[in-house]
C-alpha cells in the first residue's frame, strides 16, 4: 500500500528536478506530439474522456432546471480547473507510448498502482479547493451585481447579460477574477501530475516545480494558458462534445510540455550512460553539444534511452524494453 508523503518522495530524499528554459516552438512542438498521440488510437482516448462533454450537458439540464442560470458559466468554465487532474490518465498513456510500451487504452487506469498515488491524490484536492473556492466566488460577485434576483428563462438571462450595463459589469468582473483562478492552477499544477507519474518528488515539490517553471518561462507559460484557455472554449461550443477531442490532445501535450521543461533525473541519466555504449554517448553529444533537451528528427530525446520511465530512446539505439516488464510502473 502506497504511503502517504507530501514534502519529499517515498525514500524520503528531497528531489529537486531541474528545469529548463524552452521557447514557443517547444510549446507547439508538445501540441504536434499530443496531437500525434491522440491519432494513434483515437477512439480509446475518445473513450476515456466521454465523461466530459456529458457532465458539461448534465451541468447545462442541472442549472437550467433549478433557477441556478447565473452558475452555468462559472461551473463551465471551473470544470477545466479540475482538468489537470482529470487528465492522469493520458499523461501515462503518453508515457507509455514514449517507452515503447503497450499504450492500450486500459493501462490509463495503472495510475491506480503508482507510488506518488498519495501525492497526486493530495495535488487533485487542492484543485478541488480551488473550484469549489471559485464558486463561491462567482455567486457571490453575481450577487454583489443582481442582488437575489434570479432570472425567469436562458433567453432572458442571455439578454440581459449581453446587453445592459450590469451584464457587462458581471462579464468584465467575473472574468478578471476567473483569470487570477486559472492563473494559480497553471502556476502550481502545469507539470505536476506528469512528474509524479514519472518521478515520486512528493507533492509539494510538484507543485514548486510547477511554478518554477512558469518562473523560468513565463512568456512561454501564458502562450500555453492561453492556447490551453482557447481550445477549451472552442470544444464547449457544440454543446461540449468537442472537449472529447480537446482534452485528450491537451492531457497528451501537457505530458510533451512536461519532458521539454524538466531535465530527467540524475540517477536516470546514470543508468542510461552505463548501459549505452560510449560511441552513441559521443555521437548524441556531438549532435546537440549544448543543448541536451533537443529533440531529435525522429522525435526522441537526445541524451536519452528507453527504460520504461517514459523517456523516448534513439532510434538507431538498441532497446532495453526487456528491462521493465510492460505491466509495471518503474519510476526514476
Amino acid at each position: 500500500m502506497a504511503r502517504f508523503h507530501v514534502y519529499a518522495g517515498a525514500a524520503e530524499a528531497a528531489d529537486h528536478p531541474i528545469v529548463r528554459h524552452i521557447s514557443l516552438d517547444d510549446i507547439w512542438s508538445a501540441l504536434s506530439q499530443g496531437l500525434d498521440d491522440f491519432r494513434e488510437k483515437p477512439s480509446h482516448y475518445v473513450f476515456l474522456v466521454i465523461i466530459y462533454p456529458l457532465a458539461g450537458i448534465l451541468f447545462a439540464v442541472w442549472t437550467s432546471g433549478q433557477n441556478a442560470l447565473p452558475m452555468l458559466f462559472p461551473l463551465a468554465s471551473g470544470f477545466a480547473l479540475l482538468g489537470p487532474f482529470a487528465a492522469i490518465g493520458l499523461y501515462e498513456i503518453s508515457r507509455r507510448r514514449e517507452a515503447a510500451l503497450d499504450s492500450s487504452w486500459w493501462h490509463a487506469f495503472d495510475v491506480g498502482r503508482s507510488p506518488a498515488l498519495p501525492s497526486i491524490a493530495a495535488v487533485g484536492f487542492m484543485l478541488l479547493v480551488i473550484f469549489v473556492a471559485w464558486l463561491l466566488t462567482a455567486r457571490a460577485i453575481y450577487v454583489s451585481i443582481y442582488g437575489d434576483e434570479l432570472p425567469v428563462s436562458l433567453s432572458s438571462f442571455l439578454a440581459d447579460v449581453l446587453t445592459t450595463e450590469r451584464g457587462w459589469t458581471l462579464i468584465v468582473v467575473g472574468n478578471l477574477v476567473g483569470l487570477l483562478f486559472a492563473l494559480v492552477v497553471l502556476s502550481t499544477t502545469v507539470i505536476a501530475f506528469p512528474l509524479l507519474l514519472d518521478r515520486d518528488v512528493g507533492a509539494y515539490e510538484a507543485v514548486r516545480t510547477s511554478a518554477r517553471a512558469v518562473l523560468v518561462n513565463p512568456l512561454q507559460m501564458i502562450a500555453w494558458g492561453i492556447i490551453v484557455a482557447a481550445l477549451l472554449a472552442l470544444g464547449t461550443i457544440p454543446l461540449f462534445a468537442g472537449l472529447a477531442v480537446v482534452i485528450p490532445v491537451l492531457g497528451h501535450a501537457t505530458w510533451h510540455l512536461y519532458r521539454k521543461v524538466v531535465e530527467p533525473a540524475p540517477r536516470q541519466q546514470r543508468l542510461l550512460e552505463g548501459v549505452r555504449p560510449a560511441s552513441a554517448l559521443r555521437q548524441t553529444e556531438a549532435a546537440s553539444p549544448s543543448r541536451p533537451d533537443v529533440t531529435a528528427e525522429d522525435g526522441s530525446r537526445a541524451g536519452q534511452g528507453d527504460d520504461g520511465r517514459g523517456v523516448q530512446k534513439p532510434s538507431a539505439q538498441p532497446s532495453l524494453r526487456g528491462s521493465e516488464p510492460p505491466d509495471t510502473m518503474p519510476r526514476a
